[in-house]
């Protein structure tokens, strides 16, 4: 009964160890990564934190309305120095008291700004600081993609190269097996299985090796996409493809994200040069208010007439005016120093416009280059694969020696790996080129 119950145990381990392994696709890749990756969830809250930062600056062109209130408790009043003439005293000065114990004031006041130009300016960047955010979670959603690409390519290369020494190994363990029959009936000599026992042990472990480095890559591609490193994935190897590349002589570079967040920032800049500008211009706001005063010689709240404290109301309504005459130079040289930002926005634009360009260019050169070198690739594995069964054919009936067998199954081996090699240095050129069209997002489709 202990062993079924064991048996059951494993059965049902495996079977949630295949339940738990999912097939990955690129698109289904990209977009777990867009949900799931921190940079991506990041970006979504700025752009709705931008929101929250507009409203922010509307806010200041909006009424401001507040409640005050204080209670005041004066231990000693202040005498002042009045003329007697008042009191019936010519001649003389009195020495009085004026004011109460006890003071309460409560109140609301309101204030509303009718013109403020940097205000105003603030208003109209609102609109292109939302567009900042958003055209920023763009370039972040491709930084994503493009990572998660790359990883996704590298773990098929670091997969197909596991494949060919998984192939070499089944093949050296085929000549050992025919090497030791040989040997058993005296045709082979001890040296020829203790080579061949060599080369498959080297294998062997260079077979672990690459083992360990598909789980790190893998590691890899699931921290960019923001999976759980337990999880288990399988990409299918009909995933990679040479498909036909129109290959135009120019990219278009205004699509591109990187240029256009540099254009709204540079806008931006524009916004807070106008903004310095605006110290310049005066400011006009009006003011109301609103206020209840008890005084008296007890705490007035709660306090009666009878018990000498009054209360009684007034409110006030005004304009505050304000006109910059002079700041020491100090509004000019804001401005300047804003004109510089501007400037220096513009050199960048200029800049990062030769470097899509150069992507774009680069890129181009090397899908070029990567196709060329897949077709000679391919041809090259296709002969040393005609020449390896041909020597392990001569080699099992005399006409070849052991060492012919070795060097063709490694040029076999370095063939079929340099064909790999080739296909992800296509496919990793592929992702360059349409990053410079602007047209990673095409790849979650």
């Amino acid at each position: 009964m202990k062993n079924k119950l064991i048996i059951l145990l494993v059965v049902f381990a495996f079977q949630l160890q295949a339940q738990e392994a999912k097939t990955l696709l690129l698109k289904d890749a990209i977009n777990y990564a867009l949900q799931n990756k921190v940079e991506a969830k990041k970006a979504a809250l700025d752009v709705e934190n931008a929101e929250y930062k507009i409203q922010e600056v509307r806010s200041q062109a909006l009424p401001q309305i507040s409640a005050n209130g204080s209670l005041t408790y004066n231990p000693i009043l202040q005498l002042n120095a009045l003329p007697g003439d008042y009191f019936g005293a010519p001649g003389t000065t009195l020495l009085a008291p004026l004011g109460q114990k006890w003071t309460s004031v409560a109140g609301v006041s309101l204030t509303q700004t009718i013109f403020n130009e940097q205000v105003f300016t603030g208003l109209k960047a609102a609109k292109t600081t939302r567009e900042f955010y958003k055209i920023n979670k763009e370039l972040t959603d491709e930084q994503v993609i493009e990572r998660v690409a790359t990883a996704y390519y590298q773990v098929y290369l670091q997969r197909q190269k596991l494949t060919v020494i998984e192939n070499n190994l089944k093949n050296t363990t085929k000549v050992k097996d025919v090497i030791k029959n040989l040997f058993d009936n005296g045709l082979a000599r001890k040296i020829d299985l203790d080579r061949i026992t060599v080369t498959l042990n080297n294998i062997t472990t260079s077979r672990q090796q690459l083992l360990n480095a598909v789980e790190i890559q893998e590691n890899a591609l699931k921290f960019y996409m923001g999976m759980p490193v337990n999880d288990k994935i399988i990409i299918p190897e009909s995933e990679v493809k040479i498909l036909p590349v129109v290959l135009e002589e120019t990219a278009e570079t205004s699509n591109r994200s990187e240029y256009r967040l540099m254009e709204t920032q540079k806008t931006l800049l524009e916004f807070n040069r106008r903004a310095m500008k605006s110290l310049y211009y005066p400011t006009l706001s009006a003011t109301a208010g609103y206020n209840y005063i008890g005084q008296g010689p007890e705490m007035p709240l709660g306090a009666k007439p009878s018990e000498g404290v009054y209360w009684s109301d007034f409110s006030s309504i005004g304009l505050n005016l304000n006109i910059p005459i002079f700041t020491g130079f100090g509004t000019r040289a804001k401005v300047r120093q804003a004109d510089i930002d501007v400037r220096k926005a513009e050199v960048d634009l200029a800049d990062t416009k030769l470097a899509l360009d150069l992507a774009y260019k680069n890129a181009k050169t090397q899908v070029e280059n990567s196709l060329i070198t897949i077709e000679n690739q391919k041809e090259n594995a296709k002969l040393a694969q005609e020449v390896y069964d041909n020597t392990q054919n001569n080699y099992i009936n005399g006409l070849a020696s052991l060492t012919d067998l070795l060097d063709s199954e490694n040029s076999l081996v370095e063939a079929q790996n340099n064909y790999n090699t080739a296909l992800l240095d296509y496919k990793l050129a592929e992702i360059q080129l349409i990053k410079s069209r602007g047209e990673l997002k095409s790849l979650t489709n």
